[in-house]
């Protein structure tokens, strides 16, 4: 039985279910066991007396229609730049919080996963376009330079110790990279023409947050609201809205309003009062109570926060939805060999590890980046064989620049080339792993 003087929070019933399952979101590996159940579902769903109906469920239309003003948006829009603007905006969060609260502080250290992603998404590109070269889907190229976060990192948690964590820090960083790289793809080739005054009332809306910020709002109501009217903005742009997510994740502080100092006296403050049941009532007590509780929570920085609630939801929610609507493809009498999948293929399975290794190898030769010495060429080559697995971002890139004929094909591509690098990573990173400490370290000098 709990002591009073515990420091742990009195324990509940309910405890014994949501603890447990607590555990188990905070395994990496669950994001990608979601994701892959997801895409199961889906493809038996495509391929069964279903498919039809399941096809069009996704083309329901939702919204709101005001005279002249329509917001009526299939479920797949909603899903694909609605929900998808938060996964945006978590990479942005996550990726800002990395660069700027330590977990990439020697900028040396991080421009190897920058110069490994930059090569990543290049090479693969090129030889895109190469094979691709005057053929319809030429466009296409973006659906090949993107890495997917969650399926890489769920391959390297299923070896667990025996990945060194500055492989795991590389990979997460360079996919990161990865996102953000092919969030600017979105925006230079999928956007509309402009339209000036939706793009003008956008801007005004992040005024409006950062004059919010600067004034101390700290409600997460007004934000979210804000962040709604700026997103409908950018729908009405012709700029593409999962853009938003991004802009509001840069926007969003990493540093908290109450420094350690002051959280320690309103703390102490707390603590000096004796014990007995005197917190109630409209007292000097209960305010103190009151603000070491705001204390406490504005102790962590609003991107830390917004990142420790907003994380879980889209790893377990928004991208396995994401990945249920849109990984159909009917297999049966597919074409795998048609032009679409063999360069999608071609440039995530060879192009993406090539391009890592190479712009890596390359960056560290001209003293531009350091590698840790415990992250050898083998393993880095290993894990760069991971980068292959596009998955989610090249899904929604593949959504937007394909037209309904070519999408099967590049679906095939995409979910062909995933299941063969994610394959090749694990076999060679358990080959590489297996041998001696001497010999991985020896493997590492340059």
């Amino acid at each position: 039985m709990m002591h009073e003087g515990s420091t742990d929070l009195p324990p509940e019933i309910a405890d014994r279910i949501t603890k447990p399952f607590a555990r188990f979101l905070k395994i990496k590996v669950a994001t990608g066991v979601m994701l892959f159940l997801a895409t199961v579902a889906a493809l038996i769903l495509s391929n069964s007396t279903w498919s039809v109906p399941f096809s069009a469920f996704w083309e329901t239309p939702i919204g709101l229609h005001f005279g002249s003003l329509d917001f009526t948006r299939s479920l797949r829009h909603w899903i694909n730049e609605g929900l998808m603007t938060f996964f945006f905006f978590v990479v942005t969060l996550e990726l800002k919080r990395a660069l700027v609260l330590g977990k990439l502080p020697i900028l040396r250290v991080a421009a190897l996963s920058l110069a490994g992603a930059l090569g990543g998404m290049l090479l693969p590109a090129a030889l895109y376009l190469a094979l691709m070269n005057s053929q319809l889907g030429m466009h296409g190229w973006g659906t090949v330079v993107a890495t997917d976060t969650a399926f890489v990192i769920g391959c390297l948690a299923l070896l667990g110790s025996r990945i060194p964590p500055s492989l795991r820090l590389y990979l997460l960083s360079l996919a990161i990279f990865d996102d953000v790289g092919a969030i600017l793809v979105v925006a230079v080739g999928f956007g509309d023409a402009p339209n000036w005054a939706a793009l003008g009332l956008a801007a005004l809306g992040l005024v409006a947050t950062l004059g919010a910020t600067l004034i101390g709002i700290r409600s997460v109501t007004v934000y979210f609201l804000l962040a709604s009217v700026i997103w409908l903005c950018f729908d009405a742009s012709g700029i593409h809205p999962t853009l938003a997510g991004v802009v509001l994740g840069l926007m969003t502080s990493t540093h908290g309003w109450v420094s350690d100092d002051r959280l320690r006296a309103i703390l102490e403050r707390v603590l000096a009062y004796p014990r007995g049941d005197h917190w109630s009532g409209d007292t000097i007590d209960r305010s103190d109570l009151q603000r070491a509780g705001i204390a406490v929570t504005e102790a962590l920085s609003p991107a830390e926060r917004l990142e420790m609630v907003m994380h879980p939801w889209v790893s377990f929610a928004i991208m396995p939805i994401f990945a249920f609507a849109n990984a159909g493809v009917t297999i049966s009498g597919a074409d795998i060999g048609q032009p679409v999948s063999v360069a999608i293929f071609v440039g995530l399975v060879l192009g993406k590890p090539t391009g890592v290794i190479a712009s890596s190898w390359l960056a560290v030769r001209l003293g531009l980046v350091t590698r840790p010495s415990e992250l050898s060429w083998s393993l880095l080559a290993a894990g760069a064989l991971l980068t292959g697995v596009g998955f989610t971002m090249s899904l929604f890139i593949a959504g937007l620049a394909y037209t309904p004929a070519m999408l099967e094909g590049a679906k095939l591509g995409i979910l062909a080339a995933s299941v063969v690098s994610a394959a090749a990573g694990l076999l060679m990173l358990v080959w590489v792993t297996a041998k001696s400490p001497n010999a991985s370290s020896a493997a590492g000098r340059c």
